[in-house]
């Protein structure tokens, strides 16, 4: 092996050229010539960096002299139609074998909702025939191709996330609390080698984002706020799953291709909000966004992840002067670049269908999901009009063969035949889960004790809060499924939750400890901890307004409240992905825990909640704030803990002063949730629409009478007293809507796998029934067979069903619509976006 400059080694028309440069070890960074973090950047045209002005990096993967004698090989050989394949890649919901076959695809993947035959919950062996099945069709020269082998990308961001039995992993967020980077490294490596298991070679981490605003829904995908804690992480990350940069045949070993995601400032837009724009400084981009990106380069990274988001008006995915100025040349990066889901759509002058910009901004591979047959049908008539020039696909084509090559792919058998495959002994292996376990331990964090910790084994312990006997929910977003939705223990084979952890280690003492939600209690119990916090999601579902828990998940507040007024000490353990204003928590708790998203090991919580027979400390608390505490619920309004805080079993009881308690109710709760408990949410209106002559109503109080007196309204209990609407019809056409007059733009999340959901139950069926959405500029509807049954079912349609049947998801007054014809009788309890439909309608 020989090291060569990156700009010197690639093939560019129908020539191989390589000029050698001194070999260089692969932690090596070149400093620039001024320290960026003390280089000011005038300003230029806005979205446009300066790649002079950032650090220069030299990529350390060997390059190998028959590696590129076998890639220009193949160029030359391949026909536009392979190459333009290469660059695309296809999600599993929407590709078949056979496609592969036709269309030479370089690339599948398996979105957080998709899986073997639509199931996103298949068994690990079916996860591994269908690698076989996508990777004996790439290889298939029947037709006289050169079957290019294709790769198979996957959200592996904790642990096999996607596999039922694996290791959960914390999330990166409570990572960022332990300060180990060893065993961060550590975990890269049981991730990659479970990947192995059911046959993937490539996983979309890690996630090097540094969160600037918590509002922000994908904010635990974050090590920290801090760009120097991530970007410590970062290099040991890339070596768990890659191994070292001279590594020149994963496949050999047990790694896998990693992916820094996402280039760049995803975690930096305004406001936190999700896809949106990030309009800081070019020094702020480079000193904070950019620092991560340092390590993983000189780890070899194999592929960068481009943003949704865009920096001061320019979208990250058609970004020159970023991907290709600053990435590839400045920081010599030598991997591939892949867009994110369907990102392309939302540069300038593109559809999900139609992107030239972005392969001419560097991306070298589409992720076209649903959309990988219009993009590739495009982008073949363009490079055989010769409007997108040959050099540049040939370029990209060559990064994505150097990865594969470095993969060892053009050599090893089928998934099933190479090593790890079909291990399923190393799904959640005991030695895995040990060290998952020590994560746990390590990311706590204490932000207060009275003096009740560490909890004597031998007493009796109450465990209350409706956290505490939920592993779906102490695992967070991604996780078996997109929002991490949809799910319960029994999905997850081996894992401990963090209830079941703290009875079988006080238990373990001599102990006794009962589980109970609710905090209810026969035997009063010597001390309390209560588990509560945020419920899973991902991106859209976790965005937020204020740093506040949805209203709907304070209940514990009050059963801390209750247990304190009778002497019982209380321990709050709180599940998050994030910092939150939890000041009533903290005043009514006589000690406070962070959880974060410990994952499948929830034995690490109480590996160091209780002790041992002496009443001395198994293990102390080791974490640290990744990122800073609100005082209220906007982190700018001031500080209550700083980034690094966090005590642990020799810090002295100092005595609490009681913190301010603010009235949240009008600051929490997700934008996305339209109809809840018995009303809309706040500026939106529930209104019954007729036909003719027939005058609508706005519905504000119960019992009401609309549309003549032909439908009646009443309240029906759902979860709470008078939590649902039930609407009877006498007959005719009634339309039950909900309105927002400023209208509400979903067109990101028609772009993800989100869907209109409504929870109802039909006491009567309806002649006729449909289900949609109405803006000033377009209409849809679908068919909804509305049943009678006898218990309440979540409906959903996809918002992508919607938009093709024509309504104007950028502008939707009426964003849902239920409408009937004949006589009916049926109750809404929820309306919300969201992914986890028990029924989905069929887009009809």
């Amino acid at each position: 092996m020989i090291r060569f400059g990156r700009e010197t080694a690639y093939f560019a028309a129908g020539i191989l050229a390589v000029a050698t440069a001194s070999p260089m070890a692969a932690s090596a960074i070149h400093e620039p010539t001024t320290p960026a973090s003390a280089e000011t950047i005038a300003p230029t045209e806005r979205g446009v960096a300066r790649p002079e002005h950032w650090p220069a990096y030299d990529y350390p993967v060997p390059i190998s002299l028959d590696h590129e004698q076998m890639i220009a090989d193949l160029i030359g050989r391949m026909t536009i139609e392979e190459k333009i394949g290469q660059l695309v890649q296809a999600d599993l919901c929407c590709v078949t074998p056979d496609d592969l076959r036709k269309y030479k695809l370089g690339s599948i993947l398996v979105g957080g909702n998709s899986g073997p035959e639509g199931n996103d919950l298949a068994p690990a062996p079916e996860w591994l025939e269908t690698a076989d099945e996508f990777y004996l069709a790439s290889v298939d020269r029947s037709d006289g191709g050169v079957g290019i082998p294709m790769i198979w990308g996957i959200d592996a961001v904790h642990g096999h996330s996607n596999i039922i039995g694996a290791t959960i992993f914390p999330h990166n967020i409570g990572l960022g609390a332990m300060r180990d980077a060893e065993l961060i490294e550590r975990i890269g490596a049981i991730t990659a080698k479970e990947i192995r298991v059911t046959g993937q070679e490539w996983t979309f981490a890690p996630t090097v984002a540094v969160p600037q605003d918590f509002r922000w829904g994908r904010a635990y995908e974050g090590y920290s706020s801090d760009p120097e804690l991530v970007a410590s992480y970062v290099g040991a990350m890339v070596r768990g799953l890659q191994g070292s940069p001279s590594n020149d045949n994963l496949l050999a070993g047990p790694w896998v291709l990693a992916s820094t995601k996402h280039f760049l400032a995803d975690g930096g837009t305004d406001n936190g909000v999700d896809q949106g724009d990030s309009s800081i400084s070019e020094e702020d981009l480079r000193d904070i966004h950019g620092l991560p990106y340092g390590p993983a380069i000189a780890e070899g990274v194999s592929t960068v992840m481009v943003s949704f988001s865009s920096w001061q008006g320019v979208k990250m995915t058609g970004n020159h002067s970023l991907v290709t100025g600053v990435l590839k040349d400045r920081m010599d990066f030598g991997g591939f670049v892949v867009s994110d889901w369907n990102a392309h759509g939302q540069v300038a002058g593109c559809t999900n269908e139609v992107c030239p910009q972005a392969l001419m901004a560097g991306v070298d591979m589409y992720m076209a999901p649903d959309t990988w047959k219009p993009i590739y049908a495009d982008l073949l008539a363009r490079a055989q009009a010769g409007t997108i020039p040959m050099a540049r696909i040939d370029e990209a084509v060559a990064r994505i063969l150097r990865v594969k090559a470095r993969l060892g792919l053009f050599t090893a058998p089928k998934p099933s035949e190479r090593p790890y495959s079909g291990r399923y002994d190393l799904l959640g292996a005991p030695e895995h889960r040990t060290v998952a376990r020590e994560a746990v331990r390590k990311s706590l964090v204490l932000l207060k004790n009275e003096g009740v910790l560490p909890l004597a084994p031998g007493q009796r312990l109450l465990i209350a809060g409706d956290g505490a006997d939920d592993i779906a929910r102490q695992s967070g977003g991604w996780t078996l499924s997109w929002q991490g939705t949809g799910i319960d223990n029994s999905h997850f084979p081996g894992a401990t939750s963090i209830g079941t952890g703290l009875k079988q280690a006080v238990e373990a003492g001599g102990g006794s400890a009962v589980i109970s939600p609710d905090g209810s209690f026969t035997d009063r119990p010597d001390a309390a901890v209560v588990v509560f916090g945020e419920t899973p999601y991902a991106e859209f579902q976790g965005d937020r307004e204020a740093l506040v828990l949805d209203p709907e998940l304070t209940a514990p507040y009050e059963t801390m409240r209750k247990l304190h007024a009778q002497g019982i000490p209380v321990v709050a353990v709180m599940i998050t992905g994030r910092p939150l204003y939890v000041n009533p928590a903290l005043n009514a708790a006589d000690a406070f825990v962070v959880a974060w998203l410990p994952g499948s090991e929830g034995g690490g919580v109480a590996d160091v909640l209780v002790g041992d027979a002496a009443g001395k400390p198994r293990f102390d608390f080791a974490g640290k704030l990744p990122a800073a505490w609100p005082r209220t619920t906007l982190l700018s309004e001031g500080t209550l803990f700083p980034f690094g805080y966090g005590l642990d079993y020799t810090a002295p009881a100092t005595g609490w002063t009681a913190l301010p308690e603010l009235d949240t109710g009008n600051l929490a709760g997700d934008s996305r949730l339209w109809f809840n408990a018995g009303a809309p949410a706040a500026r939106w209106s529930l209104m019954i629409e007729g036909t003719g002559s027939d005058a609508g109503t706005r519905i504000t109080t119960v019992p009401a009478d609309a549309l003549g007196g032909r439908v009646r309204v009443t309240a029906e209990n759902f979860k709470v007293q008078e939590g649902a609407r039930r609407f009877t019809i006498a007959g005719g056409t009634a339309s039950v809507q909900l309105g927002n007059f400023e209208g509400v733009d979903i067109d990101r999340e028609t772009n993800a796998d989100v869907m209109l959901l409504v929870t109802l139950r039909s006491w009567a069926a309806p002649q006729r029934a449909r289900i949609g959405a109405i803006g000033p500029n377009g209409s849809g509807y679908a068919a909804l067979d509305l049943a009678a049954g006898s218990d309440y079912v979540r409906y959903g349609i996809p918002l992508k069903c919607l938009r093709n049947k024509g309504a104007d998801v950028t502008n939707l007054n009426r964003p849902f619509v239920l409408e009937t014809e004949g006589a009916a009788d049926y109750a809404i309890a929820e309306v919300r976006l969201g992914s986890d439909a028990e029924r989905v309608v069929p887009c009809t």
